[in-house]
């Protein structure tokens, strides 16, 4: 069954782009043209990713996602961002984005981006791993659940990807580049700060002082460590 992604995006000239190079590749596509649209559009057709520009008419691209997310669709999405927009691309994935891909693009990229995304959102799906407790973390893989003391955290699906991929490994230390590569599975270009973004979030969930975390250690000069502290 051939997969559909939900292309937001305003100008006609990038929709046709990403049109003839997804449905080139055998995906079927959507195309709403501002972010109002774009939330009708969930609230009745199921898509098997999203493609969403941040920069929209009547509703913006963060709104659009943090909208997404508090209606408990966990749709992975892909954020189109300007290339000197940071703040927009860390806001983004604040908002429960899985990855962002700065313009202009190399469709080959976007298709390759989104490929590693929907194999990732799969083998989560099939998942069938043991839990794994870390301290007064549980975590659950195959439910995509975590606990911290007993009660339910709200992860976004990057958050819970990361923290899964560094408990696999805990006590190791992992630099921001095997993060990129196992966790976003694209290799280093450059820009660690998708890492730091994320790390900095997960600390603010799991951590009781996120400036002196016991779980998630910084090793300068190396990268992170996921540690138990019992």
């Amino acid at each position: 069954m051939k997969r559909t992604i939900l292309i937001v995006e305003d100008e006609p000239s990038i929709v046709t782009l990403i049109k003839y190079n997804l449905e080139k590749t055998g995906f079927l596509t959507d195309v709403s043209y501002n972010g109002e649209e774009a939330i009708e559009k969930t609230k009745k057709n199921e898509y098997d990713l999203i493609v969403l520009d941040l920069m929209l008419p009547k509703m913006d691209g963060t709104e659009v996602c943090k909208t997404v997310r508090k209606s408990n669709n966990n749709v992975p999405i892909l954020m189109l961002t300007a290339k000197d927009d940071e703040y927009n691309r860390i806001h983004g994935l604040e908002m429960g984005a899985d990855d962002y891909l700065t313009k202009p693009f190399s469709p080959k990229e976007l298709v390759a981006r989104i490929n590693a995304i929907l194999r990732r959102t799969n083998i989560q799906s099939e998942s069938t791993e043991s839990a794994f407790k870390i301290g007064d973390i549980e975590i659950y893989p195959d439910r995509f659940e975590v606990y911290l003391k007993k009660k339910p955290l709200e992860l976004t699906r990057k958050e819970f990807e990361l923290l899964v991929y560094m408990a696999k490994h805990k006590g190791q230390i992992l630099s921001r580049e095997r993060l990129l590569s196992f966790v976003w599975e694209y290799e280093f270009v450059g820009d660690t700060r998708t890492v730091d973004v994320q790390v900095s979030h997960l600390r603010d969930k799991i951590e009781k002082d996120p400036k002196n975390p016991i779980y998630i250690k910084t090793i300068r000069g190396f990268g992170y460590k996921l540690e138990d502290p019992t």
